[in-house]
């Protein structure tokens, strides 16, 4: 009788120990399923990404994903709408370009500052993102042909005393970190009257803190001046100064070397351009077709 017991009892601590086994596969399954980014909500709350359902649907004929690294607060190249997602000139250009190549494209918003360290490292595919086309930038990665012509601007209060670059004495201006703006002031003369210099993470905030007069002015990309100048409750607040910093062009930059995917990126580009879609994209975001890449 004893020994009929134990055994019972053995055979309950093994059914046991069976269905949390069992249990612990099914756990740990879900969590890579999430773990993977197989869904947009899923690449959400991991802050990736991937495209439009039409992409989405079109990148299975070949299973490829194109990786797309961007500052997600730089209106209107690449920034997020009200609702979290990603959004602006550059990503719709990136989508479009994956749906014409059959890949799912993977939105990775990063420190803009640490840009080349992410392309090189193979955290992601391209660089795209209002990249503005320096001798410097061709030497450490691969760079395409300009697509969207921008400058170097200066944005003060509209009810500011400064009208040109010379009232700048002893101010305070504020410029992204590690951007083309820094590089410009940093070669101009400008930085030798500045009273001092606020560096910002992004874009945006440093717009934010010129409208609450913590500073006197800030370097910025025209077409970013332009698009907050435009919104409805920034109107009438800004005005650009008429002395520009530096002209200069966008461009995608590929990891030194990867010609095969600059191949297949600009030439898919080049197609939109002459079916008109990306002259499409172009007036939906500013109004009319900037597109200078032939």
């Amino acid at each position: 009788m004893l020994k009929k017991s134990i055994a019972l009892i053995l055979s309950a601590i093994l059914s046991v120990a069976a269905l949390a086994a069992c249990s612990s596969g099914q756990t740990a399954a879900s969590s890579g399923t999430a773990a993977g980014v197989t869904t947009e909500a899923a690449g959400a709350a991991a802050g990736t990404v991937t495209t439009d359902s039409t992409a989405a649907s079109d990148s299975s004929s070949t299973g490829e994903k194109l990786v797309v690294g961007l500052d997600d607060a730089f209106p209107p190249m690449g920034f997020r709408d009200e609702d979290g997602n990603l959004t602006g000139f550059d990503v719709e250009m990136a989508q479009a370009v994956g749906a014409r190549l059959g890949m799912e494209v993977v939105l990775q918003p990063i420190n803009w500052n640490n840009k080349e360290m992410e392309l090189a490292n193979g955290n992601v595919d391209v660089l795209w993102n209002g990249l503005t086309i320096t001798d410097a930038r061709k030497e450490s990665m691969l760079l395409s042909e300009p697509y969207l012509a921008n400058a170097q601007i200066i944005l003060v209060k509209a009810d500011s005393d400064i009208t040109t670059k010379d009232d700048l004495q002893g101010a305070t201006i504020c410029y992204q970190s590690g951007s083309s703006a820094q590089e410009a002031f940093e070669g101009d003369s400008l930085k030798d009257i500045v009273g001092s210099v606020v560096e910002s993470d992004d874009n945006v905030k440093a717009m934010e803190e010129l409208d609450l007069g913590r500073i006197d002015a800030v370097i910025l990309d025209k077409v970013v001046a332009e698009y907050y100048m435009n919104l409805d409750n920034k109107k009438g607040k800004f005005r650009m100064l008429d002395d520009e910093l530096a002209a200069e062009e966008y461009g995608i930059a590929f990891k030194k070397g990867n010609q095969e995917l600059y191949d297949k990126v600009m030439g898919a580009f080049k197609e939109l351009v002459a079916d008109g879609t990306a002259a499409s994209i172009s007036e939906k975001w500013f109004g009319e077709d900037r597109v200078i890449l032939k």
